[in-house]
């Protein structure tokens, strides 16, 4: 019974794998670092990227710091499942922008083996936690949380605390539109 349920090329343990943290917390760089370690070890891989993020390239997945991978570039988290090829690796960055399909997607493709790395952020300018990811830690069996530095007092910092007017949720944008802070300079920060 256990052989019917997982193909035999000895891929029967996939898993999740959820990168997460504020603005300039290097969430994308780390998940660019672990595919290139999966690229080199030959595995097969493939990276996604919501269609909204379209602030530093169009077709591929952009760090801060300048470090870049292809991606396919998909509008809703089910169209993930009719580009996968079956690789072995299956990457997502920005999931906090995909609709709530992303947490069966990633279900499905762990459930086939795959192993899946999502980066994204875990709460929005209000602090409050951002679209699917509160989900896809749920589900995850490996969650790194990495932090920035506050850009007030050079503490860790976790919040990403918005410097333009706009209140929408959804606001795509860099350094031009938010900022990195500790917990105790956004509180001062909110007043």
């Amino acid at each position: 019974m256990f052989l019917e349920q997982f193909p035999l090329d000895g891929r029967a343990n996939g898993w999740v794998e959820v990168i997460c943290g504020s603005m300039f917390s290097g969430k994308t760089e780390e998940l660019i670092r672990r595919i290139r370690r999966a690229e080199f070890a030959n595995q097969g891989l493939i990276l996604f990227k919501p269609k909204i993020d379209n602030r530093f390239s169009q077709n591929h997945v952009v760090s801060h710091k300048g470090s870049s991978f292809e991606a396919v570039i998909v509008e809703q988290a089910i169209e993930i499942l009719a580009h996968w090829k079956d690789q072995k690796v299956v990457a997502i960055d920005e999931a906090q922008f995909f609709d709530a399909a992303i947490v069966e997607v990633c279900n499905e493709l762990a459930n086939k083996g795959v192993r899946v790395i999502i980066a994204g952020l875990d709460m929005d300018y209000s602090g409050v936690a951002f679209g699917p990811m509160p989900q896809l830690m749920a589900i995850a069996e490996y969650v790194t949380k990495v932090h920035a530095i506050c850009v007030s007092c050079g503490n860790l910092a976790h919040y990403s605390q918005r410097t333009v007017q706009q209140t929408e949720q959804v606001l795509v944008g860099a350094i031009e539109k938010y900022r990195p802070l500790c917990r105790t300079c956004y509180q001062q920060n909110k007043k």
